[in-house]
């Protein structure tokens, strides 16, 4: 309940108001409930004719309790229309009114849930808000230790059980409390040792359910848990479809998914299972104390040791009755609780992620009005969660509007040195300098405002051509992207498509070949007009034709800008006014690429040109 109590918290003031009048309702369906079966007894006593005493008007005030005034007058008024309009006329209209207190009763009822809805959606939909807006925000360093495909079942199974769960039983927990305080209340009214004897009663059945309601959280959990490793097979399956047949290696994935979707299935079976068992035993329960209560309550009667009477013994086990019902849907939604708890505890995995990459209280200021900036590392050093180090004691200078190469073998720390200057990551020790200011002393957004990528694969989004190469600058027009595909060399092919800039692209692009994409990624850098540009790769995976309009556009976008090139093929980095060649994280060789070729040279570099038989 305190984990439950804590989800209402965070969740939800913004809907207070609704909360509000979810409760108020609630609290007039539960008094008009009691009214309602309060007209009962005097339609019993008149049907069996138990009560023939006369009445006479009481006021408050006259030396009589609250409830022997309202009582007496209750029937004083029943009385006075016996004796004007008989007992039949008398008999239907209190029958007519049990009908309309019914339903104002129904219809406060209605009016609780009616609140209560946009609260509950109103929730859910603030979790997925929060959900998405924490995975953009996390480091790229997060996702490299989760799956994917589990990342992906938090925000759609999780959030999912969450709603079917936690908030469908919002109007159950607010609801259900209300009718059972007001129905004890009452029941205390009429005979208090009847509901002592209650009040034993009841938190022992509670004990029960929640004994059983602890089980069903944990073992929840465990399959959300694996609910997450059946979405990353998925992921990983529809992603590596092409190799997966390639390799003949459809039987060992079927194999891998039903064992994973087995045991999926026995959780699955576990849970349901003993969900399944709050209805019977709820029912079980409400049986025993309702036989109990009987047993005790007609015994007070026969022994003539209480002042209650058969008919108010009666409503008070129609009272009693009604509150079974609450408690039910109660132990329910209790179990429903349990349930949503286990993949709110999930969720909060997300949610409660610390982001190490921060921008600092009072950044300092990055001028790139004056064109290209410099990048500068000093003492550098990187390794991922504690492990052996990428990068060792890395010290580069990158002045203004020079283009800068990485080259070396893969696994060396190239990219690891590219992503230090946007803070994909924070160096473990040292620094990285832009424009002279370290990058932690600079706000997030604005450095990496004045950047721009070009990565080996081109990451496109499923929208229109002209969206992705917009994408990230804002009120861009046509002809400034027209200009910019221009400059890419795509601005051609863009044209000769069905629509055009208005041409959807596909999942990940997929309606393009490589070469096109790339040049479209390289249109939206071009946009961004970036005073560094950083080139992973960009044209290893093309073939001549392709590599040959892209290098063009390449060299155009590097024209007054601060550039890093990471690059396997040395051919398009011989003009770079600086190679730095990494291994093992070090930098062990820099120069042109005549000096590195030069025999006095260490003859890393000279040993790869010769390897891929450039050397001239």
């Amino acid at each position: 309940m305190k984990d439950f109590i804590d989800i209402l918290r965070r969740f939800v003031p913004p809907y207070k108001k609704y909360l509000v009048l979810n409760i108020i309702f609630n609290i007039l369906a539960a008094f008009l409930t009691l009214f309602s079966f309060a007209i009962i007894i005097p339609i019993l006593e008149m049907l069996f004719e138990i009560r023939q005493e006369h009445y006479s008007l009481m006021h408050f005030g006259d030396g009589a309790s609250v409830k022997d005034v309202i009582f007496n007058n209750f029937y004083f008024y029943t009385q006075e229309m016996i004796a004007d309009y008989g007992s039949v006329t008398t008999l239907a209209m209190l029958a007519a009114a049990l009908v309309v207190m019914t339903a104002l009763k129904t219809g406060a009822a209605y009016l609780s849930s009616f609140f209560i809805i946009p609260m509950r959606s109103g929730i859910v939909r603030d979790i997925r808000n929060y959900v998405y807006l924490k995975i953009t925000q996390l480091p790229i360093g997060f996702f490299t230790a989760e799956r994917k495909g589990d990342v992906m079942a938090r925000m759609s199974g999780d959030v999912a059980e969450i709603e079917n769960s936690i908030m469908a039983s919002l109007d159950m927990m607010f609801k259900n409390p209300v009718m059972i305080i007001v129905c004890l209340s009452m029941m205390i009214v009429i005979s208090w040792q009847l509901t002592v004897f209650v009040f034993i009663l009841l938190p022992l059945a509670g004990l029960v359910m929640g004994r059983v309601g602890k089980r069903l959280k944990r073992t929840s959990f465990e399959g959300q848990t694996q609910w997450g490793v059946l979405m990353s097979t998925i992921e990983e399956t529809l992603g590596g479809l092409r190799i997966i047949k390639a390799f003949n290696a459809e039987q060992k994935m079927n194999s891998r998914f039903e064992e994973e979707n087995n045991v999926f299935y026995r959780l699955s079976n576990r849970v349901a299972r003993r969900q399944a068992l709050a209805h019977p035993m709820s029912e079980f329960l409400g049986t025993a104390a309702i036989a109990i209560i009987l047993w005790f309550g007609g015994s007070l009667i026969l022994a003539g040791t209480s002042d209650l009477k058969a008919a108010d013994f009666i409503y008070y086990m129609v009272i009693f009755y009604n509150i079974i019902n609450p408690a039910k849907d109660l132990s329910k939604a209790g179990y429903a609780i349990q349930k949503g708890l286990a993949s709110m505890d999930r969720v909060d995995k997300i949610l409660n992620a610390v982001n190490p990459i921060k921008s600092p209280a009072d950044p300092r200021v990055l001028d790139a009005n004056g064109g290209a900036l410099g990048v500068r590392f000093e003492n550098v050093c990187f390794s991922y969660d504690g492990s052996s180090e990428v990068l060792s004691d890395i010290n580069l200078d990158i002045r203004p509007g020079s283009t800068v190469a990485l080259v070396g073998q893969s696994g060396s720390g190239k990219s690891t040195m590219a992503d230090l200057i946007p803070r994909f990551y924070d160096p473990t020790s040292g620094c990285v300098k832009v424009g002279g200011i370290d990058v932690r002393q600079l706000d997030v957004h604005s450095l990496r405002s004045v950047m721009g990528n070009v990565n080996q694969e081109a990451i496109l989004f499923n929208d229109t051509i002209f969206n992705n190469i917009a994408f990230g600058v804002e009120n861009a027009t046509l002809e400034q992207v027209r200009q910019a595909a221009r400059i890419a060399n795509a601005d051609d092919f863009i044209m000769a498509t069905e629509d055009g800039y208005h041409t959807q692209v596909g999942d990940r692009g997929c309606r393009l070949s490589g070469g096109q994409r790339q040049r479209i990624s390289i249109a939206r850098a071009v946009l961004k007009n970036p005073a560094i540009l950083i080139l992973d790769e960009a044209t290893s995976a093309l073939d001549s034709e392709s590599e040959t309009l892209v290098q063009q556009a390449v060299d155009r976008l590097m024209e007054d800008r601060t550039t890093l090139v990471i690059a396997h093929r040395l051919s398009t980095i011989r003009r770079a006014d600086l190679i730095c060649v990494l291994h093992e994280g070090r930098i062990v060789e820099a120069g042109t690429h005549e000096q590195l070729l030069d025999p006095s040279a260490a003859g890393y570099y000279r040993r790869l040109v010769e390897m891929q038989s450039l050397a001239k």
